[in-house]
């Protein structure tokens, strides 16, 4: 009797574990807050539209780790950024213009039927940013003005920026500035430590750096466009979109949803104020308008 019951509690298990709903969609994302966070954002929003279970596998890696996960299928979507695609993957350079580097990625993508949705709404450039106080008593606006001036600069920033061609290398082709030192290497989190402290005045973060949002910082405008264009977008495989009609609907709904400073702003709570992802997520499609 003992025995029936065990096996009958075992077929039960089995059971339930077989009825479970498979997940409409696997959604990844790369190793940093904005890739997660855009991640879970994109997961719950496809919950919420098609009221089934989402897979998902963040803070995968970087971005060849993304793109090989998404061509052999262990994911269906990540969010993506157009600068990267156009640089890092199809190894392209030159153009600047956001809209001519978005369509060219968007059709060389369909070549590995991978579909570009359209901008979320924010560019995540990199942003050569100088204290505010620096940028007021030296009259700075852009980086010409920068370049201008002969005080000079000493930088901090990630290995990735000394390391990328659409980094150090383009910054310094295309203005003259004057280091007073060499660069500074860091991990990324430090940067706004080290230009409050006086350690560097100028850094090269992002665009959409929670610091931005609270500090007196000044991100000194790109005014010679050395730089590509970084808008987010959600990169989706094409057979997964073709197949459901529904899951394509409810990811176009985020398009336009974001700006640079709620992104910032979004980055902030999570790792400055460190509020779970989980739950930012959820109060960003709300306040968008995206909830249940």
């Amino acid at each position: 009797m003992a025995r029936t019951k065990i096996c009958s509690v075992l077929a039960l298990i089995l059971c339930l574990a077989g009825c479970r709903p498979k997940p409409v969609a696997t959604v990844g994302s790369k190793n940093f807050t904005e890739q997660v966070l855009l991640g879970e954002i994109i997961a719950q929003q496809v919950e919420n539209r098609l009221h089934a279970p989402v897979a998902r596998k963040l803070n995968l890696g970087g971005t060849l780790l993304a793109q090989t996960s998404l061509m052999n299928g262990e994911i269906d979507l990540y969010p993506e950024y157009t600068g990267t695609a156009y640089t890092n993957v199809l190894k392209h350079s030159g153009i600047t213009d956001p809209g001519i580097v978005f369509e060219q990625v968007r059709a060389e993508y369909q070549g590995m039927n991978l579909t570009w949705l359209d901008p979320l709404g924010f560019d995540n450039t990199f942003a050569m940013a100088v204290r505010g106080s620096d940028a007021r008593e030296r009259n700075l606006e852009t980086l010409s003005d920068a370049a201008a001036d002969p005080k000079g600069f000493l930088l901090g920033a990630g290995y990735e920026f000394m390391e990328r061609p659409d980094g150090f290398g383009t910054l310094n082709q295309t203005y003259d500035l004057n280091w007073t030192g060499p660069t500074k290497s860091m991990d990324l989190g430090l940067l706004y430590t080290a230009l409050r402290q006086n350690k560097v005045s100028m850094i090269a973060g992002s665009a959409t750096d929670g610091p931005l949002s609270v500090l007196d910082i000044k991100v000194l405008k790109d005014d010679k466009h050395a730089f590509p264009p970084y808008q987010a977008c959600i990169v989706v495989r094409t057979d997964k979109l073709n197949g459901n009609p529904q899951l394509r609907a409810a990811l176009a709904e985020l398009s336009g949803k974001f700006t640079t400073e709620k992104m910032r702003q979004l980055n902030y709570q999570v790792d400055g104020k460190h509020e779970p992802i989980v739950q930012v997520a959820k109060e960003f499609l709300e306040s968008a308008g995206l909830e249940k």
